[in-house]
């Protein structure tokens, strides 16, 4: 993130300066009495902070009872690669047990449940479906409903709040980077999600989880954020917040998204593409220790210098890819691609030089729908 982000942005509209949003985590008088006697559990990493302070310590000050800690993809501290196994593991400042929500352990255990009796969710999401902490919370709030564990979220904004895009996810394609009926940008905060994941009565077996939201202050849909953490290791900036819901569909082909360099999400580059372009070399690093094309010269574009706010899915990135270097050589992870897509037409739209009007025409029915869906379970205008 830039240095001068701020957890509590204001910005001006016109000539007029936006109150600063206040983020759930920081309405203690509203959450804090439901904590009193409890034995709690806390799903959260690096991004559940109260101003300065990661919430499990702010907690522990009051002199509430955090018994233990769960932490989805990239860990607790936010540091995993993206797809590492993360460990279960003790915290070294609390001392409290780290139970890792990724893996083979998606879902807590009743038995990782046993002697708590609320748990709160605070992470940071970024508005996109394959983005792996809304599945988390599906499967948190699985596990606490079966528990009969109340939830209370945390509501954060959503960088990625002012649109909605994408295909919407088909059943067959269901999968950890995709679980629910959703476009790829959904517009919604992860507190109004929670909502529509218990309205819409997507949890196994027609389970219905407590659920308590403590919203945001002074947000709006239309509200731009600057987070003050990176959510994950390869979201480093505003504009790869941006930019990443148009270029994670390059992780199912052969191209780079900058993994392993100072920008990913911010550039885009294949070896094979015209070596007139902007060039760049993954190597490994923290985060991402063994990025696609490590140690190979890639070609292609830095879309960190330009300043345009998306609005809407690019399409064009990857029709400019395909017709660079062609079919064969950019899908050749056509089964992870279509994961993310949610389903196998899109990917035959790119195949067969589809327009982008043409593939955005065929999304417009499906998300009309999805919008009447989603107005039930909005917080916020």
């Amino acid at each position: 993130m830039s240095e001068d982000s701020s957890l509590s942005s204001s910005y001006a509209q016109g000539n007029e300066v936006q109150p600063k949003i206040i983020v759930g985590a920081q309405r203690t008088n509203v959450y804090f009495p439901l904590l009193e006697g409890k034995k709690i559990g806390i799903v959260g990493n690096q991004t559940s902070l109260i101003h300065q302070t990661h919430l499990v310590d702010s907690l522990i000050a009051s002199k509430l009872n955090v018994v233990k800690v769960f932490s989805p993809e990239h860990g607790f501290r936010g540091t995993a690669d993206a797809g590492a196994k993360v460990n279960s593991s003790i915290d070294p400042k609390t001392k409290l047990p780290i139970v890792s929500l990724y893996g083979s352990n998606k879902k807590p255990s009743q038995d990782q449940l046993k002697g708590i009796d609320v748990v709160i969710f605070d992470i940071q999401d970024v508005g996109v479906r394959f983005y792996t902490y809304i599945s988390t919370l599906d499967y948190v709030m699985e596990a606490c409903a079966q528990a009969q564990i109340p939830v209370i979220v945390l509501d954060r904004p959503n960088p990625n709040g002012h649109y909605i895009d994408g295909p919407i996810l088909e059943d067959n394609y269901q999968s950890f980077v995709g679980m629910h009926p959703v476009p790829v940008v959904y517009g919604m905060t992860i507190g109004e999600y929670a909502q529509m994941i218990n309205g819409e009565h997507w949890l196994e077996n027609n389970l219905h989880c407590e659920l308590t939201i403590v919203e945001l202050e002074n947000y709006t849909h239309q509200s731009k954020y600057s987070l003050p953490v990176a959510p994950s290791p390869n979201l480093k900036s505003d504009q790869s917040i941006n930019l990443y819901p148009s270029l994670c569909f390059f992780e199912g082909t052969s191209v780079s998204v900058g993994r392993g360099t100072s920008a990913p999400f911010e550039i885009y580059g294949h070896p094979k593409f015209p070596n007139d372009l902007y060039s760049f070399t993954p190597t490994s690093m923290a985060g991402s220790s063994d990025p696609k094309l490590k140690g190979v010269k890639c070609f292609g574009y830095n879309l960190g210098k330009d300043t345009t706010y998306l609005r809407e899915l690019n399409i064009s990135y990857l029709i400019n890819a395909k017709q660079m270097i062609g079919n064969d050589a950019l899908f050749e992870n056509a089964k992870f691609f279509n994961l993310l897509a949610g389903n196998s037409t899109f990917l035959e739209q790119l195949k067969s030089d589809k327009s982008e009007a043409e593939i955005r025409e065929s999304w417009k029915n499906g998300l009309d729908s999805f919008k009447l869906v989603r107005a039930k379970y909005l917080l916020y205008e």
